[in-house]
């Protein structure tokens, strides 16, 4: 079992930054693949952005590409998205999740473990 739990929402302006945390427990944080997705209301929850194991490869939605950023520091067992130059349209929910497979995956149904979200308000 991996319990994960988000942190770094709240309301920004268009053209601000956020920085989201995922702070995970249980089994070995390292072994997992870690992925960012969002759901806004009314809508179906999306790939963001995920990083494997390792760090050396991440994965971006096209949406996202150039302004966001997934990190992760495996010595505290923590997974970051920095948010810049945010947009009205990335209002959402954000839920990190971890993925046991190798590779990273960019599908909600290829992750075994999600954390509870967390709000993230873009205003215009």
């Amino acid at each position: 079992q991996v319990q994960l739990v988000e942190s770094g929402g709240g309301l920004v302006l268009a053209g601000g930054s956020l920085r989201l945390s995922c702070a995970a427990s249980g089994r070995t944080f390292s072994s997992y693949a870690m992925g960012w997705f969002r759901q806004a209301p009314g809508k179906e929850r999306e790939f963001v952005a995920a990083i494997s194991w390792s760090g050396g490869s991440t994965y971006y939605a096209d949406s996202v590409k150039g302004r966001f950023t997934i990190s992760r520091d495996n010595a505290k067992n923590t997974v970051y998205l920095q948010m810049n130059s945010l947009k009205p349209e990335d209002t959402a929910v954000y839920y990190c999740a971890a993925d046991g497979a190798v590779v990273a995956g960019t599908e909600v149904g290829e992750y075994d473990y999600w954390g509870q979200g967390t709000q993230v308000t873009v205003s215009s």
